[in-house]
């Protein structure tokens, strides 16, 4: 069964999720990517106020495609996350409590999700179509200038993702290699 969580997410929320848990997600979460996240990670060491709120918050790694007319978004399937591990320790320090992506993260970033009790969550790749049925709204609230890059507030209803890393230590895919390995 499903872990049924909708954000904002506080550490009381995040505790019961171990990797491997499949997770609802409901809610308003942030898209954003990689050029969103060079300015927001530039604007936090410049002691600039931000353009979203961060604490408690999860970030999408997308950058969706236009969206068909009638339907608030594009195909909104996830990117790399390990681009995003440059970014990741400023916005963990800000209070981000999740992202959501595909592939795996750093040692470094694992670490990071543990000593600032957040999560890592996967999306599946290539479904992209499939994910976007999920996003009941979709406004662009910052970086308007980046087109697809820009960060995105969406709303989202039971949206499908993996806990691969949870605020224990916990690995989805390592702990799967380790499974196969036998």
């Amino acid at each position: 069964m499903p872990h049924r969580l909708t954000t904002p997410f506080t550490d009381a929320v995040l505790a019961p999720l171990r990797a491997g848990d499949a997770v609802l997600l409901s809610g308003v979460i942030y898209g954003a990517r990689d050029a969103a996240h060079a300015r927001l990670v530039a604007a936090i060491r410049r002691g600039e106020p931000l353009p979203i709120p961060l604490a408690g918050q999860v970030i999408y790694y997308v950058g969706p495609a236009p969206a068909k007319p009638g339907w608030p978004i594009g195909p909104a399937g996830p990117t790399t996350s390990g681009r995003m591990d440059p970014y990741t320790l400023p916005l963990l320090e800000q209070g981000i409590k999740g992202f959501i992506g595909k592939g795996g993260r750093s040692p470094a970033i694992r670490q990071a999700l543990v000593q600032h009790r957040a999560v890592y969550l996967a999306a599946v790749g290539g479904a992209a179509a499939l994910l976007a049925r999920q996003i009941q709204e979709s406004r662009v609230v910052a970086y308007p200038e980046l087109g697809p890059e820009a960060i995105r507030q969406l709303t989202v209803v039971d949206f499908p993702v993996i806990v691969v890393n949870d605020i224990h230590g916990g690995d989805a895919y390592q702990e799967g290699r380790r499974r196969y390995a036998r």
